[in-house]
């Protein structure tokens, strides 16, 4: 694994784990937001002013560290990249106005906007990009982001508004790891990039800035009147740290929030009548069973797993937990156009999981339980306990799987998911952007998100051989192979694509219901600016 302490690795998992659409928190030393400057009242428990206000039900935050986390819904309103993502989720110019490729040195050189100003003020340069992608680069600094960058050989400042990044192989991805977030060198250099102060008193470019922090109340960000590519229609977003899903359903319906992420059973009580659109939006998002593959039971039963595979009835967590919003996923790119339909699917086939359980030399005992050298196959599946969708699933697979003779249960651990000690747990990753995202770092070896200490040396060549052509045909198969090669030997039980369930009041006029969006549902944002409310 890159150097990074184990504290740091549970707390960036449980951190995607358990995040549906926010990411930290911090306190401020009184009450709420000034009720006189409009907007929210105070943080005791008075409503909110809606008047061009977004009132957003957001889970809690820790920090708001694009460069070392991802997933962030509220990163693209503070920050942007040198490049952004279309509503077709293309890569399109941001921070930089214009770039070019020398194939000859694998050299990417990028030509920045000029007078685009930091929320305090102060100049964005060239060098803010060098810090944040060397940062990001440095194993000191434990970013799940670092392999996105680690062909990068040198980063070379130009001159205060041209910056060049030279790759010692090519990566046909670059300039989508380019939307990442730049930070402001002038208030992070020499500041420890997992723990600084920075983090709960983000300052970006972007056309949202932070106006106050109220702990484990509100997130409450202004528009950037000089937002260098036009200000916002909205005055106001109020990330309001509402944890528990059901309530951000109650809130909506009194009025206490106007734009939320809902589970498909809450989402199916809105409706246009009442005042409510529903966005059920198509994701790259997948969920399924990350085994730990450093766990010594997976290190004695990994060849288990095909077996696994078959016992799980994929299209009844479909039914049961989504409502119908989502589909059956058999592996990571079926929402991209390297997709391989001819992998195993793993399709429900007790026959099929029986007959791998015997091929592995597995026994049934007296009670119908499957044993392996006289002991019973069976391990715990946890769930966040605050992702009600997670843990509806951890405990349908387990009753799946116990009815195919498996001693399974699901358990939610009350203090959150002991990362090193457990056995599995419900997963969720995908990316609506190139193939290599969230793949290469999630499945290769030893990369920076790769949470289940999966390794397979053929998926490793297929992968870095898949980011180094942009030859569609050779990617293509290379991208074919990866997943006929996961498949044989795999890494996760997938479950389901989720679809993402948004609720607005009808008011809110703007969001694009065609955007693909990615892991929890994060990207419906991406046009906020063109936003308005009436």
């Amino acid at each position: 694994m890159r150097k990074r302490s184990i504290e740091k690795k549970c707390a960036a998992i449980l951190f995607a784990a358990s995040l549906s659409l926010g990411v930290a928190a911090c306190g401020t030393t009184d009450g709420g937001y000034d009720s006189s400057e409009g907007g929210a009242k105070t943080a005791s428990g008075s409503e909110w002013d809606m008047t061009n206000t977004i009132v957003y039900g957001s889970n809690d935050y820790t920090r708001i560290n694009p460069a070392m986390d991802e997933h962030g819904e509220i990163n693209a309103l503070l920050f942007d990249g040198l490049t952004d993502h279309d509503g077709d989720n293309q890569v399109v110019p941001r921070l930089a106005k214009s770039w070019d490729y020398d194939e000859s040195t694998y050299t990417y050189t990028f030509h920045l906007e000029e007078g685009v100003k930091w929320h305090d003020g102060q100049p964005f340069t060239a060098d803010d990009v060098k810090f944040t992608i060397e940062a990001i680069m440095n194993p000191d600094n434990g970013s799940e982001n670092a392999p996105n960058y680690e062909d990068v050989e040198e980063i070379n400042v130009i001159d205060d508004y041209t910056v060049s990044f030279k790759l010692k192989a090519p990566n046909v991805a670059f300039l989508d790891y380019m939307t990442m977030a730049i930070l402001p060198k002038h208030l992070l250099e020499g500041e420890d990039m997992q723990e600084s102060d920075f983090f709960r008193n983000p300052v970006g470019t972007g056309p949202y800035k932070l106006e106050r922090w109220d702990d484990g109340q509100a997130i409450i960000l202004k528009k950037n009147e000089d937002y260098f590519a036009g200000a916002a229609n909205i005055d106001r977003i109020v990330f309001k740290i509402v944890t528990d899903a059901n309530a951000r359903a109650l809130q909506l319906k009194s009025g206490e929030l106007n734009l939320s992420q809902v589970t498909p059973k809450d989402a199916a009580n809105f409706g246009s009548n009442d005042g409510y659109t529903v966005y059920d939006m198509k994701t790259s998002d997948y969920r399924g069973i990350l085994y730990n593959f450093a766990n010594e039971y997976w290190k004695e039963n990994s060849d288990l797993i095909p077996a696994i595979n078959y016992a799980i009835d994929r299209q009844a967590i479909v039914d049961t937990v989504l409502l119908g919003h989502g589909e059956i996923a058999y592996g990571p790119l079926q929402r991209n156009k390297y997709n391989n339909e001819n992998v195993e699917h793993y399709d429900f086939d007790l026959e099929k999981s029986a007959e791998a359980f015997e091929a592995a030399g597995c026994k049934k005992d007296d009670d119908g339980y499957w044993t392996r050298n006289g002991q019973r196959i069976g391990f715990t599946i946890n769930a966040s306990p605050d992702d009600q969708v997670r843990i509806d699933m951890a405990q349908i697979a387990a009753q799946q799987l116990r009815e195919a003779g498996l001693d399974v249960k699901a358990d939610v651990p009350a203090e959150g998911i002991d990362w090193g000690g457990q056995e599995c747990c419900i997963i969720g990753w995908g990316s609506p952007f190139d193939a290599d995202d969230h793949t290469y770092k999630v499945f290769g070896t030893d990369k920076g998100a790769n949470y289940s200490g999966y390794s397979n040396k053929l998926v490793d060549e297929y992968l870095t051989k898949a980011r180094e052509t942009d030859d569609e045909t050779l990617r293509a198969g290379y991208y074919d192979k990866f997943q006929e090669e996961l498949a044989k030997t795999p890494a996760y039980t997938f479950f389901c694509y989720i679809d993402a369930m948004y609720v607005a009041d009808n008011g809110i006029k703007g969001i694009n219901k065609d955007t693909v969006l990615g892991h929890h549902g994060v990207g419906i944002f991406w046009n906020v600016c063109e936003w308005t409310m009436e």
